[in-house]
């Protein structure tokens, strides 16, 4: 029976979470938090299969989070459960760590098979978020097309850019020196197709939910 800890800051959606999953008799809650320093906790004393998070919790740092917990807990699949744009907070998840993303929005039948293909081992994303993201094209030049080719350091760094960080800031931040982050912007400059750091910023915040 897998373990499972719930990680969401509304009440109802933990509970829901639980009865359904509970209803399926394939797994065991082992923990419902709602706030960062309680999942840490959590985490570090169950040790679950699976984690549920909306990653808008007190006391997460969105993406940057993810991947910390991400590289803290390598053997425990990460499901994001969110309200966020799916077209391009689902991208963003899979490219930070997670095994899948699943909309608020989905059905009980949706919620469930997620979390059963992630339990075996699957990824889960819609089908056309699926093809989308499995897309080698070239000549996709919208912003979603341009965003998929970033790597997952590039979106971080767009990430603590959108929040007003300085370069000293996000060098600290992720443990690179200064000059490593001035070639990420450069990079991010290039590959968004924008000319200025303005510009950056603004496209930056278009892909920031957190």
């Amino acid at each position: 029976m897998k373990k499972i800890v719930i990680a969401d800051h509304h009440p109802v959606t933990r509970e829901g979470a639980s009865v359904l999953l509970d209803s399926t008799n394939e797994y065991s809650i082992v923990g419902k938090v709602s706030r960062g320093s309680e999942l840490l906790r959590c985490l570090e004393k169950e040790r679950p299969d699976i984690l549920i998070l909306e990653l808008n919790i007190p006391e997460i740092n969105g993406f940057h989070a993810l991947r910390s917990i991400r590289d803290e807990f390598p053997k425990m699949r990460i499901a994001i459960f969110s309200s966020h744009p799916e077209e391009i907070y689902a991208l963003r998840s899979i490219k930070s760590g997670a095994a899948g993303y699943i909309p608020k929005t989905s059905s009980s039948e949706v919620f469930l098979q997620a979390i059963k293909r992630i339990a075996l081992g699957g990824v889960f994303l819609n089908d056309e978020l699926a093809a989308a993201f499995n897309s080698r094209s070239v000549n996709d030049n919208t912003i979603v097309g341009r965003y998929k080719k970033l790597s997952a350091r590039e979106i971080e760094v767009l990430n603590l850019l959108s929040n007003g960080k300085r370069n000293k800031d996000i060098a600290s931040l992720l443990e690179i020196n200064e000059k490593t982050v001035s070639t990420y912007k450069t990079r991010l400059l290039k590959k968004l197709n924008v000319t200025s750091l303005a510009e950056l910023i603004n496209q930056a915040r278009m892909f920031q939910f957190n």
